[in-house]
């Protein structure tokens, strides 16, 4: 089993090389839990950062048969863990000291490791209905 908590050094950058590793571990954790979902096809959200816009990672999604929901910058109600994992996270570590990196690193691990999984389907199905907004209202924000 392999950590899903993954700890990159302060300063460092994630690169194609580097995502395209974490797809990898992505696709063989659905495969192993849920391979209907392959089956199914699997839909990413994408931003224009590099990692995701590099030769190596559109190869990569293009093998996996992937379907790119793009995300703009500029479109913070389309980008699920904006709003329903960091809004919960930063309020768990509201008003928390460390003293080292390596507590914090401990305590991301922690709050993680027992986060409830209805946070995510939540997140999903929020998000689905904040697409259909979107496309209802031809590009415009959605507000909160």
């Amino acid at each position: 089993m392999c950590d899903p908590l993954r700890h990159f050094a302060t300063g460092s950058a994630i690169n194609a090389a580097q995502y395209c590793s974490t797809l990898d571990r992505l696709r063989d954790a659905i495969r192993r839990k849920r391979p209907e979902l392959l089956r199914r096809g699997i839909v990413l959200q994408h931003d224009n950062a590099t990692p995701h816009s590099a030769n190596l990672t559109q190869q990569w999604l293009q093998r996996c048969g992937c379907e790119i929901l793009p995300h703009s910058a500029h479109g913070p109600d389309l980008a699920p863990s904006d709003f329903h994992l960091l809004r919960p996270l930063k309020r768990h570590l509201g008003g928390m000291a460390f003293e080292t990196e390596e507590n914090i690193v401990g305590e991301l691990k922690n709050w993680f490791e027992h986060l409830d999984l209805h946070l995510f389907r939540v997140g999903i199905h929020s998000l689905l209905s904040r697409w259909k907004k979107r496309i209802d209202l031809h590009g415009n924000f959605v507000e909160n």
